[in-house]
Order: structure tokens, then sequence, then C-alpha cells
């Protein structure tokens, strides 16, 4: 365990001191610091030396990030006091909430986060609470799939219990093809992933568009911050491959909708966090999908930023602080994300951008890969296989989409096929 004093002194040392746990990907996340680091200084706890976050961070403490009581060591033995404890990182949300209830500082219940995390748990919290989500039940073996499956009517959705982003999971039309994604939400682990006697869930198909909600849920109560519209690609997979919020999206003031937030997020019992809400529009109203209590990925809070002014990292650390987040929208504009993938698996030769064809909406266009690196498209591979992101903004959703389209035509991705 080691720890290192990283930032200046001098007036930044009045500003609140702020545990992060865990950093994530620096073009998924930097963001995040740049604005946390605005206004707090930043004790990141990490499992290794930090690189890229050295300009945001105070101090660092390299220590198991998994370990809550290893976490509340390091916080105890330093003289000055933390304000609030905050992480981003899925795998993590647990091990920050026991530590901010170690630390006697803002967060909800353990056992709300947790869950969050398993998703059978949430699952049966909503069904004891009549929240309108999807049937689900967990099974240990192929053969309570099956069963599982015929009693819940296909198609059906097969997903881990406890993953993100979409990996493993996979809308199956048919009992035929119920065992080959039975074995793919199987084979599915990242490291800091729970083991379960039954780790996979057979799922209701929920018809209609998907969407996830970024929410501020203070003392219990939700205020909803943005909408973002999945693009969803890969089916019978689920992989999202873009987004696009809009600061005017009508369903901020949808009363059904934002019943249903309200009622997921007091029936698994979370009170103090930031969370990232998914959902399906069906024809029967709107139903969870998944109550995650963690700031959402994909750049989708960025995307949130552009579209409303509402800086989603500043919200959680004020809210972890104890202070009364400012959630008020300064901006009105669209944003959208668009994820590039390969035609088909390769390694990565190159990248090239023909700058010149890139439309005046382009806010950013971001290569994700370096050379070498090899990309298998799903299902073999997920989010990972994607080489570059572009981000548009404009004031509406139509002039977004037409400048991803231009963009994602001046992007070439050069490499050598994979058997």
């Amino acid at each position: 365990m080691t720890t290192t004093t990283a930032g200046p002194d001098g007036p930044a040392a009045e500003r609140p001191h702020l545990l992060l746990v865990g950093s994530g990907g620096r073009i998924w996340r930097e963001y995040l610091l740049q604005s946390m680091s605005a206004r707090y200084r930043l004790h990141l706890l990490c499992p290794a030396p930090p690189t890229w976050e050295l300009p945001h961070l105070d101090a660092f403490t390299v220590v198991d990030t998994l370990d809550a009581e290893a976490m509340a060591d390091v916080a105890r033995g330093r003289r000055e006091g933390f304000a609030g404890v905050v992480t981003y990182e899925e795998t993590r949300v647990e091990a920050a909430a026991a530590l901010a209830t170690a630390l006697g500082l803002r967060t909800s219940p353990p056992a709300a986060v947790h869950a969050c995390r398993d998703k059978y748990t949430g699952r049966e919290a909503l069904a004891r609470a009549g929240v309108p989500q999807a049937e689900s039940v967990a099974v240990a073996d192929l053969a309570e799939a099956r069963a599982a499956a015929a009693r819940i009517g296909y198609p059906v959705v097969v997903k881990p219990r406890a993953l993100s982003a979409s990996c493993g999971v996979t809308l199956v039309a048919g009992p035929e093809q119920l065992e080959e994604a039975y074995l793919e939400a199987g084979r599915i682990w990242f490291d800091g992933v729970p083991a379960f006697e039954r780790p996979v869930l057979i799922e209701e198909f929920l018809d209609g568009p998907e969407i996830s909600v970024e929410s501020l849920c203070r003392d219990g109560q939700v205020t909803a911050l943005f909408v973002a519209r999945k693009e969803l690609g890969y089916a019978p997979g689920f992989e999202e491959v873009g987004h696009t919020v809009r600061a005017d999206d009508a369903l901020l003031h949808d009363e059904a909708l934002l019943k249903v937030l309200q009622d997921a997020h007091t029936a698994v019992g979370l009170t103090d966090t930031v969370t990232h809400t998914e959902l399906r529009l069906t024809a029967a109203g709107p139903r969870i999908v998944e109550i995650n209590a963690r700031i959402g990925g994909d750049r989708i809070p960025y995307l949130g930023r552009l579209a409303t002014g509402i800086e989603t990292g500043l919200v959680a650390a004020d809210l972890a602080c104890g202070a009364v987040p400012d959630t008020t929208p300064t901006r009105s504009a669209t944003a959208a994300v668009r994820f590039l993938y390969p035609h088909h698996d390769l390694t990565v030769e190159s990248i090239e951008i023909d700058h010149g064809r890139l439309p005046s909406g382009i806010h950013e266009l971001q290569p994700l890969v370096e050379p070498g690196t090899p990309l298998r498209l799903p299902p073999v591979d997920y989010a990972r296989c994607r080489y570059a992101l572009v981000i548009a903004t404009s004031d509406s959703e139509k002039a977004c989409a037409a400048a991803l389209e231009q963009a994602a035509a001046a992007v070439t991705v050069h490499g050598t096929p994979l058997s």
C-alpha cells in the first residue's frame, strides 16, 4: 500500500477532500476527473500507480479497490478528513458504498447497491414492490434455462447476472438457439465480477425503444437529469452502437416514466447516489431493464454536459460530500455519439481520417485502439471491438445523425483479417 502526494499545495488545499475509488480509462472518464477536481481535492484509490490521472489528483494510494476495509484503513490513516467517496466503476460500487458507510459519509446502503450490482436480487426487489419490469428467472444449468424459457415464453433474453455494457446478452427466438446463448452468457467474466450459484438470467423480452436515464437520488428522491436514446446493433445481441441526448426530450416530463423511475429506486432502497437506469418503452408503458448505482458509461454523461450543461461528475461529487447538487440545465442542444466497428475481425494496422470530409457538427473524433490491436466483432467480443468514436452536436437529432453518418464515412480502419 503506497500513498503519494500528486498535486500542488496552497489555495487548492482549502477545497474539500474527495476519495475517488478507481479511475477507469482516460478516453471514457477523464472529463469526470476534470469537473470534480475543479471543486474538490481528489485522492485516488487505485490498484496500480496512476498515469494520465496525475494532473487531476491531490494524492493517490495504491490499494486493493475491491477491499473496503483496506481502503478505510487508508482513509483513517490520513491526517485530514475526507468529505465524500465516489466511484463510477461498476465492479467497485459495492466496495465504495461499504467504504463510505465505514467512514460515516453520505451514500446509499450497501444492500441497496448490491441489489443493483446483482441483477437478480434487484429484480426480486422490484417484483415485491410491483415495479413494471421484465419477468426474470436465475438458473444454474441448461435444464433450468430450458424450463424457465418455456414458462416465460419465447422470445426470451439470456444474460449474465452481474455484468455491464450488454456483454453476453442475447435475444433467443426459439428453443433451438437457447443452448448457444446460455453458454455465451456463462462464458463472459471480468475481474471483480462475483460468482453466483445461479449465474445466468432468463428474462422476458421487452419490445420497444430502449433508453437510459441519468438521475440524482438524494434522500431517496429522484431527479431525472437527462435521457439517452440508445441505438442497438449486432442482433441477436444488444450491442450499444450509439446514444443521443436531447435537452428538450419530452420523456423528462413523462409522468409514467418518472413514476417508474422513482418507484424503482425506492424498491431497491437507494437513498443517495447518481444512477444510470435502463428502460424499454413498451406498448404497456415504461418497464425497467436494470438500475445501476453509478454514473453511466459510453460517454453518455459527456453528451449530457454538451446538451444540457449539467456536469454529472460534479453532481455526484457534491452529493457525496453533503452539498446540494445544482441540476439546473444551462444549455439546450442535442448531442450524440456513434461507435465505429470494423466490417470483419481484424488486427489493426492504422486508422485513416479524412479531415476534409468531416462536417461542421462534429465535436470529437477519437480513435480507440492502437496498431496491433485485434478486433473481434460480437458475440466474440463486445464494446472492446470499437475502433473509434464520433460525437456530434447540433440543435436537432436529425442533424446530429446526418453529421455522424458523414463522419463515419471519413474514417477507415486498415488491418489484417483474423481467421
